[in-house]
């Protein structure tokens, strides 16, 4: 019972997706319609942001107490800029030096050059960024299809996908 109570993110998603499939197929209302592919495309949504997070995972964001301590070294000496483009220029030699090694050399030195943040564990980013260039597109999507059903309305004097194929079929 705990596996099926801990997964109901999935139990909404298929929820949600299966009530728009239902609305896309079973009515015959365009504007319903459309309400049925905007409520698939938030089960997609939902989808994959339930499967880019991880458990215990924080933002993808470096916390505050690694860019102070970088901030204070940078500004011991007085030249914040020049250390900063050094301290720059250091790393990547260690990491053009690293490349030629083998991948575990490799790993090893992104492991001292990141010690500060050992232990964190971050979420994937990129099914947030993918979902919000969908919500984009489907924002788009939804508004040329309800200016294509005000269109359709002033032509044939209803939505009703039936009676629109009746009178495109009448001579």
């Amino acid at each position: 019972m705990e596996q099926v109570v801990g997964l109901y993110n999935y139990w909404v998603v298929i929820f949600l997706m299966m009530t728009g499939f239902y609305m896309v197929i079973a009515r015959r209302n365009l504007m319903k319609s459309i309400i049925g592919l905007n409520i698939f495309q938030t089960s997609v949504f939902l989808l994959y942001i339930t499967m880019g997070k991880i458990h215990g995972g924080t933002a993808p964001i470096v916390p505050p107490r690694i860019v102070q301590n970088h901030a204070h070294d940078g500004h011991a000496d007085g030249e914040a800029a020049g250390h900063a483009a050094s301290h720059a220029a250091s790393h990547a030699a260690e990491v053009a030096h690293a490349a030629g090694k083998s991948v575990e050399e490799v790993i090893e030195a992104g492991a001292r050059m990141s010690g500060e943040v050992d232990g964190i564990i971050y979420s994937n980013p990129l099914p947030s960024v993918l979902m919000l260039t969908a919500i984009v597109v489907g924002i788009a999507t939804t508004a040329l299809a309800l200016s294509l059903i005000v269109r359709i309305r002033e032509d044939y004097g209803t939505i009703d996908e039936e009676k629109i194929l009746e009178m495109d079929r009448l001579p």
